[in-house]
């Protein structure tokens, strides 16, 4: 055999395992756990949490569908003004009085001390204000995120019904543009490839993760793991948050949302790249092996087989095309649910290693601003030397 074909024999063999060996991560069916007849009564006290800085454009798509929330029980809003500069603040009463619904309270925690990253802040001051209060449960969600008007209910509710102290639903990023359906269904893929929802929801967990967009977390529990000030350096603050919960003893369920979805544009490649970008070198700890290792992982993966096939058809390796030809027929087919959760056509997933290829070239890009001082930057500020998410 050749060296190609040896190479593609590698290829197809870690394709064969990430089929059957990696937690089933391709499939799409990790969703909210069915509501059981017998409700809590009362329901419990939740405050929802909300950081927002620099968010009136798209504000008015998603603080009205918190505020209108058919939740049973008491429930009030918390937005965090974090030093906006386009009035964010003041549309959010604005929308308030025009729509109604629970209380809304916004405070503005002023800029972050010294080892904070700007969301953790904001969240610190939110949650600080909202556990005055006396909620059982805090929803962290994002400035972009829409909810639809039983989110809330169906979160408490998996939450009481499955003694469970954090509840994340991965919500649906928008997918209007070209790029954002050549990228985003590929962000949630290899999101689920390096944390598999099953393994994360198993009774044994074999991972930890959660989704920062929507988090319906226990406040006792968050209280008893610290949360934010242990994780407050963290520029990947969702899964450091789960982690902290799960050293507290918590029980997490992370899964796909059918009910809640991001409205925050990305028109164009640029921002999907400075979005990716921003995050990729933390979750590899600025950790130049585990750079190279992750760049020659992707190469050999995702890469190697369409041009393995091609070079083999080419050339007359028979090895080498029929494993690099069935190693991207496997890697498509497991594409395949999650274009279909996002509602995308199914020629999209031979592409898949071009999307992996510019995802390569954002990690790589990622490590790159980091060494140069430009680390996270993010609404204007830069974290030059942020910590990656705790391993522990």
């Amino acid at each position: 055999m050749s060296t190609l074909a040896w190479f593609s024999t590698i290829s197809l063999a870690a394709w064969v395992w990430l089929l059957l060996g990696q937690g089933f991560f391709w499939r799409t069916d990790q969703r909210l756990p069915p509501e059981r007849r017998t409700r809590p009564e009362p329901w419990p006290r939740v405050a929802v949490v909300v950081p927002a800085r620099d968010e009136a454009e798209v504000l008015p798509l998603s603080l009205p569908s918190l505020l209108v929330q058919d939740y049973p029980g008491t429930a009030e809003v918390f937005l965090v003004d974090d030093g906006s500069t386009d009035g964010t603040g003041k549309l959010a009463v604005e929308l308030s009085g025009r729509y109604g619904g629970l209380p809304l309270t916004v405070v503005s925690p002023g800029e972050p001390e010294p080892g904070w990253t700007g969301k953790l802040w904001a969240l610190r001051h939110g949650m600080a204000q909202a556990r005055a209060r006396g909620p059982e449960y805090l929803l962290l969600t994002d400035a972009d995120i829409a909810h639809e008007p039983d989110s809330l209910r169906r979160l408490v509710a998996a939450a009481v019904d499955h003694d469970l102290d954090l509840v994340s639903q991965m919500a649906r990023l928008r997918v209007a543009s070209f790029w954002e359906r050549l990228v985003v269904p590929a962000f949630v893929y290899f999101f689920a490839q390096l944390y598999p929802f099953r393994w994360i929801n198993r009774a044994r967990p074999l991972a930890t993760a959660a989704a920062g967009g929507c988090v319906l977390l226990r406040t006792e529990t968050a209280v008893a793991a610290d949360v934010p000030e242990a994780i407050r350096q963290a520029v990947i603050d969702d899964v450091s948050l789960a982690r902290a919960v799960r050293r507290a003893g918590g029980r997490i369920w992370l899964g796909l949302a059918e009910r809640v979805d991001s409205v925050r544009p990305y028109p164009g490649l640029g921002e999907l790249w400075r979005m990716i970008a921003r995050s990729a070198y933390a979750q590899l700890r600025h950790n130049p092996l585990l750079l190279v290792g992750t760049v020659a992982g992707l190469a050999l993966v995702y890469l190697l087989p369409p041009v393995a096939l091609v070079a083999g058809v080419w050339t007359g390796d028979a090895p080498a095309a029929w494993a690099g030809g069935v190693a991207w027929a496997v890697m498509a087919g497991t594409y395949v649910p999650m274009l279909r959760y996002y509602r995308q056509p199914l020629r999209l997933a031979p592409l898949l290693p071009f999307t992996a290829f510019l995802y390569l070239l954002m990690t790589v890009d990622s490590a790159v601003r980091h060494y140069r001082g430009r680390g996270a930057a993010w609404k204007g500020r830069t974290y030059a030397r942020p910590e990656a998410a705790p391993d522990r």
